[in-house]
């Protein structure tokens, strides 16, 4: 729920997370309905919760978070974070990242050093494998390095091996780039230790993020959680090095199932360090073999590094696709589009009802027509399947 911060609505958020039982999804429940601070409250007093969160908080678990909610103090947790120069949001927050918020596995909370400015700048990925070869960690660091000379944000894990090699040359660059790392540990818990300078470099400089509060350890299960948010947040991903089974691939998954670009460098089949990239280039990602390939992929013309004009709505495809080029020339009702796309009446309805949303089209009476974004001048260059 959006309302005005608390003062010690951090500490609250920050407290909540720690509750045993209190999950990313129960504790995403339990913020719709209450700010942190008087979630807090009632969980700790046994005042009666939102009657919407029957289902969520039986009586038992309310009985036990009774107890378990007398181990923490939101005013003395709300001081940490503040003196740490740690921020806390959550799902729902004015100044929770628009990028994440739309996104339909949005972290609940959100930890993080530096600042989110970072994320307004165009976005790429670089990930791969921790046993990186030597050519895999120089390729990471020459690609963090030459996207940031082009004022291009470079999103990582910062695990050790490609992530830390890619923002390392992040750290080199000379240009307005910045890195932006989703860790697996509380923001404030460097894994692994030999990343200790970056990572305080990256809170200093870009944005160091994180879904668990202070103090979470680095647990293996958390680095393939964290994998999605790195996904959610990039334009495009590009992984350098990958083995068969890496959990990279689990991130292009991540990627693919948000329709958002996946390249991988090609590798030599005698390095094991390769086949998940080679295998990814089979399935169909983009070759990525040097700087000019990304930043074509992202929309940059690198010969001036300058952002060539781009949509920012996502590109409709299948029935929205249709939907959309029934419309061009002149407005036309929900049965008119029905009888010009040969579409089902509810797959029409539902095509045209995302386009509406994503600002392709506008409904004013029962009659849509496109929209003209000052990004595009002609339908040739934003309805697909048509060519110049």
């Amino acid at each position: 729920m959006s309302t005005p911060r608390d003062p010690h609505d951090s500490g609250a958020v920050a407290s909540l997370t720690r509750l045993p039982g209190v999950g990313s999804a129960r504790l995403a429940a339990l913020l719709r309905c209450h700010t942190p601070v008087d979630a807090f409250e009632r969980l700790s007093s046994g005042r009666p919760l939102d009657h919407r969160l029957q289902r969520w908080f039986r009586p038992d678990l309310v009985a036990s978070l009774r107890v378990a909610a007398r181990e923490f103090d939101p005013v003395a947790e709300a001081e940490r974070l503040e003196s740490a120069g740690i921020h806390a949001t959550w799902l729902g927050c004015d100044d929770y990242p628009a990028l994440l918020a739309v996104d339909g596995a949005a972290p609940t909370t959100l930890f993080s050093l530096g600042s989110f400015d970072a994320l307004a700048a165009r976005r790429v990925a670089i990930i791969g494998t921790r046993n990186a070869s030597t050519a895999g960690l120089a390729t990471a660091r020459e690609l963090g390095c030459a996207l940031a000379d082009h004022d291009v944000t470079v999103v990582s894990g910062l695990a050790r091996g490609i992530d830390g090699a890619a923002h390392g040359g992040v750290r080199s660059s000379s240009g307005a780039g910045k890195a932006v790392a989703v860790v697996g540990s509380g923001p404030d818990v460097v894994y692994p230790r030999r990343h200790r300078d970056l990572w305080w470099w990256i809170a200093e400089h870009g944005l160091l993020l994180s879904e668990w509060p202070p103090g979470t350890p680095p647990d293996a299960w958390r680095f393939p959680e964290r994998n999605r948010i790195i996904a959610a947040l990039c334009e495009v991903l590009v992984v350098v090095e990958s083995r068969e089974r890496g959990g990279s691939l689990i991130t292009a998954r991540d990627a693919l199932d948000r329709d958002i670009e996946v390249m991988a460098v090609p590798g030599s089949p005698r390095v094991r360090a390769s086949l998940g990239t080679n295998k990814l280039l089979v399935d169909g990602a983009t070759p990525a073999t040097c700087v000019d390939d990304v930043l074509v992929a992202l929309g940059l013309d690198h010969r001036r590094a300058g952002v060539v004009p781009f949509d920012p709505r996502p590109t409709p495809v299948g029935a929205q696709a249709e939907v959309l080029r029934a419309c061009e020339g002149e407005p036309c009702t929900l049965d008119v589009l029905v009888q010009r796309t040969g579409l089902d009446l509810t797959v029409a309805a539902l095509a045209a009802a995302r386009l509406e949303h994503d600002g392709w089209l506008v409904e004013v009476g029962g009659w849509f027509e496109p929209t003209r974004s000052h990004f595009a001048s002609s339908p040739e260059q934003w309805i697909p399947g048509e060519s110049a």
